[in-house]
């Protein structure tokens, strides 16, 4: 088993243990933290996903920032693991997907759809001090950060996660993009150097 594949397992089993609560009481805090972030509270457009399970909570954070006037794009699994993209409308326009996924309902932007946002919000596992992600291992946002980079768009990257799952070490590979914040309960990480709300955020 490779080492991202052994602290992928050792991390998920962590999650499992969470009660509905913990992860409630964690996604408030989440998205209070985040709402503040200077990438988020300039960004006119900002590409994020619905957290489910024990996933940390970005539901709180969706609502906030739409009632805010963000435009809020929602990612739809392609068949191929690479991800389209629909304007968030609402919790009452989510429908179910595969994996046990909720997804917009509302017409898709296709997969360049990501390249209008000033920020990204993706999903993880676990970030180090370096910000190196670890991510489920599908690849889809691999693929994701990769159409960003081609096209030259330098959206902030930011990470919600829980506070014992900034660790020291993620194993990376070739193709791995770092992020450049991390929100967890506990506090806000920033890695790389970057002004917060400077121009490419």
């Amino acid at each position: 088993m490779s080492g991202k594949a052994t602290l992928r397992r050792q991390l998920l089993a962590e999650r499992a243990l969470l009660t509905s609560e913990d992860v409630q009481n964690a996604a408030a805090v989440l998205a209070d933290a985040a709402l503040g972030l200077p990438e988020l509270t300039t960004a006119r457009t900002v590409a994020a996903y619905v957290s489910i399970g024990d996933e940390p909570g970005t539901r709180p954070l969706l609502d906030a920032l739409r009632s805010r006037g963000v435009r809020v794009l929602l990612p739809v699994l392609l068949p191929d693991n690479d991800l389209d993209w629909a304007p968030y409308e609402g919790p009452e326009r989510l429908v179910a997907a595969r994996w046990g996924l909720l997804e917009p309902a509302g017409p898709r932007l296709g997969p360049r759809g990501v390249l209008a946002a000033d920020a990204v919000l993706l999903p993880g596992l676990a970030v180090d001090g370096r910000g190196m992600r670890l991510g489920r291992g599908g690849g889809s946002y691999d693929r994701v950060l990769a159409r960003l980079s081609r096209a030259g768009a330098h959206p902030a990257l930011v990470v919600l996660l829980y506070a014992h799952e900034v660790v020291e070490r993620v194993p990376e590979e070739p193709h791995d993009h770092p992020v450049h914040a991390v929100v967890t309960p506990a506090a806000v990480l920033r890695f790389s150097g970057r002004a917060p709300g400077a121009p490419g955020a």
